[in-house]
């Protein structure tokens, strides 16, 4: 699935964009069901609002955002979309031979004032000891930069683990970096197309801007990582079907 050159780029760079992984017809379904999931969610009575909290968003203006985890867990299609031979191949490309799930979420970001994500990594809210955790992000729609895309640091990951930011109060209220030093303008923008796939280390620094323009952003997030990469903490462990080997074996289950 992946070039030699991907892989490389991605071991240098902390990320990498990958086109092509999945039809147009496929998309079309995925996309479907991503809508099905969330009007049904909330005809159910659920609130799928959910933006960071803390300092970083003082003075912007209020943000909205529709957000849910487990998407598999309330579509099939999803759960067919982790089994995906392509999407498998490019997993493994970056991760190995066995591949295992983390978790996955969805994220719809409004027209005009869908909500951002200051500069963070990943690793704060599930560490792991490889390090092999990453993100892979499929886009059902095209990400602009005024329709805030996912920025990264390039080459970030190779700083290893940062400090979080801690507001004047003491308190940590989210796990990210001081906007100061980091402000999310200050990574570069990954614009992407409808299909592309943007991947990344969860120890890339990255965030994402506020979507200003008139068209609804929608992504679809997985997290995966090496079965021998075992988690440090306790948090995070509950996550539908976390644990799945996605393509290979669980060399450790197979010796309890």
């Amino acid at each position: 699935m992946l070039s030699s050159e991907q892989i490389e780029f991605y071991k240098e760079q902390g990320y990498l964009i990958v086109s092509d992984v999945f039809t147009s017809d496929e998309l079309d379904r995925m996309e479907a069901e991503f809508d099905t999931v969330i009007e049904s969610r909330a005809q159910a009575g659920h609130d799928l609002g959910s933006t960071w909290g803390g300092d970083w968003k003082e003075d912007l203006p209020a943000m909205k955002l529709d957000h849910t985890h487990d998407v598999q867990k309330y579509s099939a299609e999803w759960g067919r979309v982790l089994y995906h031979e392509r999407f498998t191949g490019l997993l493994s490309g970056l991760i190995g031979p066995n591949v295992q799930l983390h978790h996955t979420k969805l994220f719809r970001k409004p027209t005009e004032t869908g909500g951002a994500f200051p500069l963070h990594q990943d690793y704060h809210y599930f560490p792991h000891d490889k390090n092999t955790m990453m993100a892979a992000v499929i886009h059902l729609t095209d990400a602009t930069e005024d329709m805030g895309c996912i920025r990264v640091m390039p080459g970030s990951h190779k700083q290893g683990v940062l400090d979080t930011y801690v507001s004047p109060s003491g308190k940590r209220p989210a796990l990210y970096l001081d906007t100061e030093n980091y402000p999310v303008e200050s990574a570069t923008p990954l614009t992407a197309k409808r299909g592309d796939v943007v991947c990344f280390s969860y120890l890339t620094i990255h965030g994402s801007a506020i979507n200003s323009s008139d068209r609804v952003r929608k992504t679809v997030l997985v997290q995966a990582r090496d079965p021998e990469d075992k988690p440090l903490t306790d948090e995070h462990t509950t996550s539908h079907a976390q644990g799945m080997m996605l393509l290979g074996v669980d060399p450790l289950r197979e010796s309890d």
